[in-house]
């Protein structure tokens, strides 16, 4: 049975090319069936259009005094989606879709939490943060989302060790790709 995924995502949506590629090659028995952003401008809505993938923008602009949280769960039903992936979504998940789809929204950070995690703590930060505190090894971490930052069960984890050397833009560029190999296999372990 093909599980339907969904796609919450702010900007470009890599997680949504890692994963949208992972099922055209059939390394996923699944298919990305709607991709929802809060962001006019995001590319990801674009790419999903090239793909003829089912996309909207749900925002307060777009939708003043309604309910969004509720909105973007009755959409993920009617897609009647199995699970749903963060790909660089800027917004706090709200109860009603977190309780709707408990441990079946999944999101990835760039860091091996409970380290480096929580608000504020998302790309360029993080890595910042890691440099910062002379780490010796970052990684990342796909985990279930739940009502707090970053605290929920992981599914996986992948650490690479830091060069001498190591500046925020390095460590950036390898934590991007050690990002795309573990959101496949994380997926694997529960689709």
């Amino acid at each position: 049975m093909i599980k339907k995924i969904g796609i919450l995502s702010s900007h470009n949506g890599s997680g949504f090319d890692t994963i949208q590629k992972a099922c055209e090659n059939k390394e996923l028995n699944a298919q990305v069936v709607l991709v929802v952003s809060n962001n006019t401008n995001a590319k990801v809505l674009e790419k999903a259009s090239n793909k003829n993938i089912q996309n909207f923008l749900i925002n307060s602009k777009k939708y003043p005094n309604e309910n969004l949280d509720e909105k973007i769960t009755n959409l993920m039903n009617e897609f009647e989606v199995d699970f749903i992936f963060l790909s660089g979504y800027m917004k706090k998940i709200e109860k009603n879709l977190v309780n709707t789809y408990k441990n079946k929204i999944i999101n990835t950070h760039p860091s091996l939490l409970p380290k480096f995690g929580g608000h504020g703590m998302y790309g360029r930060n993080v890595h910042e943060a890691v440099i910062k505190e002379k780490e010796n090894e970052s990684g990342c971490t796909v985990h279930f989302v739940n009502e707090k930052y970053d605290e929920g069960e992981f599914i996986l984890q992948k650490s690479i060790k830091l060069d001498e050397n190591e500046s925020v833009d390095s460590l950036e560029e390898k934590i991007k790709k050690l990002e795309s190999l573990t959101i496949v296999e994380a997926l694997k372990k529960i689709i």
